[in-house]
């Protein structure tokens, strides 16, 4: 199949792996590559500077197919511009900037013919990011796992494909291969696909974390702001039950209050972030784990490559019964 975004990457398959927080690993992005889709790291998934470039030199070592970094472009990154010199450095095939301006990106990697595709919620930012000069949009929809959008991907896919000239890539919600039909029925160039790779035998997460994402379904994904300041989904386990999805009266207080709610914010989310990462990777009662509605179609621990015969299988058929209902 191709779309703009398996011509833009050189991708078989019009499909992301979305960078994940704490989650994807070297072996994820490698297992991705190989198996015709285009896999995401966030470069925060890298301590430093010096894990980022010996992460990105194992990735080339092991594959020569297109993979992709997460950079997040706001002031909270203090690295953000080291690790978009080590990228470039190194060869990256495209970027998905979150959380700010992307500006200094896109001119950057233009000089390289690296691609940018900016995280985006709604109409605005996606068409200033498209006058900034980026390769396309990810429309991160109501769906999606982690940090979510406003809109369902039945508004906003359109809504973007209207508006905006260059590609969209519709985040959140789909982990099947009908799902995938869908979304391209809507206008979508491409998905980028998350939490169904959560519970793959290449990530390095507990072995709790993915019996979750098989255990639990969609209908146990709830919404807190408990972990950054903004609104993030996570698996209702027992814990979150107990402690809640809100913040409490003194940390709203905090966060709307003009002098200090800057820093206020960057204490919940480095409190919060800590959390999730106690529980990705070590044995605790507190079980924070971020995961998006579409762990309802993980069945069980596969490879990545398992995943993507799956999806591509199932979306043949999809489009088979389709045309067999159309005559």
């Amino acid at each position: 199949m191709k779309t703009a975004l398996t011509e833009l990457l050189g991708i078989e398959h019009p499909i992301i792996m979305a960078p994940m927080f704490l989650v994807t690993n070297v072996d994820m992005i490698v297992a991705a590559a190989e198996a015709g889709i285009a896999g995401c790291i966030p470069a925060l998934n890298f301590r430093t500077i010096e894990d980022l470039d010996k992460g990105l030199r194992e990735i080339k070592s092991r594959t020569n197919k297109p993979f992709g970094i997460n950079l997040i472009v706001n002031k909270s990154n203090i690295h953000a511009e080291k690790q978009l010199q080590k990228c470039l450095e190194h060869g990256v095939k495209f970027f998905i900037t979150s959380l700010g301006s992307p500006e200094s990106v896109i001119k950057a990697s233009q000089k390289y013919g690296v691609k940018v595709f900016c995280d985006v919620i709604e109409e605005n930012y996606a068409r200033k990011v498209e006058d900034l000069g980026a390769d396309g949009v990810i429309a991160v929809n109501s769906g999606a796992g982690g940090h979510l959008g406003n809109l369902p991907a039945s508004v906003l896919v359109p809504t973007l494909k209207s508006k905006c000239k260059i590609p969209v890539i519709s985040a959140g919600g789909v982990g099947t291969g009908s799902g995938i039909l869908s979304m391209l029925a809507l206008g979508a160039d491409g998905l980028s696909i998350g939490s169904p790779f959560i519970a793959t035998k290449e990530s390095g997460i507990t072995a709790e974390y993915k019996k979750a994402c098989v255990d639990y379904g969609a209908e146990d994904i709830v919404v807190t702001t408990k972990l950054s300041g903004s609104r993030c989904t996570v698996i209702n386990t027992p814990y979150v039950q107990k402690i809640g999805t809100d913040q409490n009266p003194i940390e709203r207080i905090l966060n709307q209050n003009k002098q200090i709610k800057k820093y206020a914010k960057m204490l919940t989310y480095y409190k919060g972030m800590k959390m999730i990462e106690k529980a990705a990777f070590g044995a605790t009662y507190q079980s924070v784990w971020c995961a998006g509605t579409s762990i309802e179609f993980t069945k069980k621990i596969e490879t990545i490559p398992e995943i993507v015969e799956r999806l591509i299988t199932e979306l043949n058929v999809a489009k088979q019964n389709l045309y067999k209902t159309l005559g």
